[in-house]
C-alpha cells in the first residue's frame, strides 16, 4: 500500500483541464509524509500540443524510492519504472530547470550533471556538463534551440561573462562552446558587487536569441547573430516564450 497524490495539467492554448489518475507513492519511503508532493515535469510537442507526458521522480530530497513515474495522455495511466541512474541521483536532482526534447525529458543536477529518460522509461543517459564551467557556484541552466540541447551559466562572482554550450553528441557528451559575451555591456551600465545578480532564463525556440534580466530593473533579449540587444522591459522578469501552434486548428477551407 502507499499513499496517493494528484495532478492537473492546463493546456492554455485549448484551456482544457486534464485531472491524472492519483500518484501512488510507495509507503515505504513516503508513507509518513502525509502532504509530500513529487516534483512532476511536462513534456509536450509544440506540434501536436493535445498529447503530453508527465514525469515524476520519486524523493522528496531526503529519501529516493529509486522509481521514475511517467503519464502519457495517450493511455491515460501512469507507469512506475525502476531508475537506471546511478544511486543517489535523483535525490540530488534540481528543482529549477528541465527541457523535454526528442520525446526525452532532461533534468539538471546538483552535482554539474544532466540525466534524461525518454516517455517509455527505456533509455536512460546521465550527461556531464561542459568540463569548463566558469563557476562551481553559479547555476548552470538548461534549455533547447532550433532541437538542440543547449547549457549556459553567467559568472556572477567574478567578471559576469555569459557562457553558452551546445551538445553536439549525446553518446561521448561532447560539448562546444558557442559564444562567450559581457553581460555587463549588454545592460550598458556598471553594477556594484552588492548590486542584484543577473540571469539568462531562457532561449528562444526557432532562432539564436537569449533572454536576461538584472534581477531588479532591466529585462532585455540578445541576438548572437547580428549583436543586437533591446530592452523588453524596464523592470525584473522570468519568464519562457510562449511557443504558438496551430497545427490542430481548423483549416477554415486554406
Amino acid at each position: 500500500m502507499g499513499t496517493e497524490t494528484d495532478y492537473i495539467v492546463c493546456n492554455p492554448a485549448t484551456e482544457e483541464w486534464t485531472v491524472l489518475p492519483p500518484l501512488v507513492l510507495p509507503a515505504q519511503e513516503f508513507g509518513h509524509l502525509l502532504h509530500f508532493r513529487p516534483i512532476a515535469y511536462l513534456g509536450f510537442d509544440a506540434a501536436v500540443p493535445s498529447r503530453f507526458v508527465v514525469f515524476a521522480p520519486l524523493t522528496n530530497g531526503l529519501n529516493d524510492s529509486g522509481k521514475v513515474a511517467i503519464y502519457s495522455s495517450e493511455t491515460g495511466q501512469w507507469i512506475y519504472v525502476q531508475s537506471k541512474w546511478a544511486a543517489g541521483t535523483l535525490v540530488y536532482q534540481s528543482r529549477k530547470t528541465h527541457v523535454f526534447l526528442n520525446g526525452t525529458i532532461h533534468l539538471t543536477t546538483l552535482h554539474k550533471s544532466i540525466v534524461t529518460i525518454d516517455t517509455e522509461g527505456k533509455v536512460w543517459r546521465e550527461i556531464k556538463m561542459p568540463d569548463d564551467l566558469p563557476s562551481s557556484s553559479d547555476i548552470v541552466s538548461v534549455g533547447k534551440s532550433q532541437g538542440r540541447l543547449y547549457v549556459w551559466q553567467i559568472d556572477n562572482a567574478s567578471n559576469c561573462q555569459l557562457y553558452i554550450w551546445v551538445l553536439e553528441d549525446y553518446c561521448t557528451g561532447k560539448w562546444t562552446l558557442k559564444h562567450t559575451v559581457d553581460v555587463l555591456e549588454l545592460f550598458g551600465r556598471h553594477y556594484g558587487k552588492d548590486k542584484g545578480s543577473f540571469k539568462m532564463f531562457a532561449v528562444h525556440p526557432d532562432c539564436n536569441v537569449f533572454f536576461l534580466t538584472d534581477g531588479e530593473k532591466m529585462t532585455l533579449s540578445y541576438d548572437l547573430d547580428n549583436e543586437e540587444v533591446n530592452v523588453i522591459c524596464t523592470e525584473s522578469m522570468y519568464g519562457l516564450p510562449y511557443i504558438p501552434c496551430f497545427a490542430e486548428l481548423p483549416s477554415a477551407g486554406h
